[in-house]
């Protein structure tokens, strides 16, 4: 793997980088970012390299390049080791911690690669505010520290609370923020259904995240599917958003009407109930509600998967490697 690749996996894993098969919303202004893939990386000169099977073998660490009273190398470490632990085929070096002309704010260089890389090391800098509370990477603003996903977690479990199935402790959670008009969000509907049967200690939890700006029909799908939940339940609501997925062609056009009513009887529902609840302020203002939940979060692309607080483009990784990422993450939330 390049060391571009390297950075592009492991920072879509760890930042939740947008990647090219995630549905975007096409901004009227701007808007707030999910975290970008990463400064571009650079090959770090080294000596000639050894055979591709070698492990890497770091250039050697200068201590006068560490003269920033902060962020130590052990609050780096503690961040790598949470965002990137999960690959235990992934090696870094803290190479350097300096100060800048800007008071209190540090630049971070890492040194990454893969066990088996051979010598493809990548370099990858970011600077650290005074406070030591937030990373700044291009034009992304970042949590940092040794639990940097511990804001998103609080504010999940306060405010995540659309239909959800799993357990119903909230310790371990998982958010998905989805459109129904999204073809990759239907595509991640097998994905959640594993992650249900493989993580039975996890706490579900839908909410919607309509791009209105790219699907017409999907902020009314939307207001259907919060009005079918609080009618009749979380369990007729994921009946209905199967229903909902397996009919998304008929969304796009005068069939749509017709498929949100059919997904609705499906559910068990009453069609004509769920459409007058809609239409009303109380359906608009709980998708209304999921939608500022999601901004405030920084979800600008969907599907969206929240890990405990981690947040993933729900397709980035193959499912063995979200499902470890996952398990890591919750071997640290215990």
């Amino acid at each position: 793997m390049q060391p571009r690749s390297i950075l592009r996996a492991l920072l879509a894993a760890a930042l939740a980088c947008p990647l090219a098969f995630a549905q975007s919303e096409p901004p009227s202004a701007p808007v707030p970012q999910q975290a970008p893939s990463a400064p571009a990386p650079q090959q770090t000169p080294s000596a000639p390299a050894p055979a591709a099977s070698a492990e890497p073998q770091f250039p050697p660490v200068n201590e006068a390049n560490f003269d920033a009273a902060s962020p130590t190398k052990a609050d780096v470490e503690a961040f790598l080791k949470t965002s990137w632990g999960y690959d235990p085929n992934r090696v870094w070096e803290i190479f350097a911690i300096q100060k800048t002309p800007a008071p209190g704010l540090s630049k971070v260089t890492v040194l990454v690669a893969e066990k088996q890389g051979g010598q493809q090391i990548a370099t990858l800098n970011f600077f650290v505010t005074p406070d030591g509370k937030h990373l700044v990477a291009q034009d992304a603003v970042l949590d940092f520290g040794a639990n940097p996903y511990a804001n998103n977690y609080r504010v999940l479990q306060q405010r995540a609370v659309g239909p959800s199935r799993g357990a119903t402790a909230k310790q371990f959670q998982l958010v998905e923020f989805a459109d129904f008009e999204c073809p990759h969000c239907k595509e991640a509907q097998s994905v959640a259904e594993r992650l249900v049967q493989d993580f039975p200690q996890a706490h579900f939890v839908f909410e919607n995240f309509p791009l209105v700006n790219v699907h017409p029909a999907a902020y009314k799908a939307a207001t259907w599917a919060a009005c079918v939940s609080e009618e009749n339940g979380s369990e007729a609501f994921f009946k209905y958003a199967s229903s909902v997925f397996g009919a998304q062609n008929d969304l796009a056009g005068q069939g749509a009407e017709l498929a949100l009513r059919n997904a609705a009887t499906a559910a068990g529902a009453d069609p004509d109930k769920i459409a007058a609840c809609a239409d009303s302020a109380a359906g608009k203002n709980a998708v209304d509600a999921s939608m500022r939940l999601g901004q405030d979060l920084n979800v600008d692309q969907t599907p969206m998967l929240f890990i405990d607080g981690r947040g993933l483009p729900m397709l980035a990784v193959n499912y063995d490697q979200l499902k470890t990422i996952v398990a890591y993450q919750f071997s640290i939330d215990k």
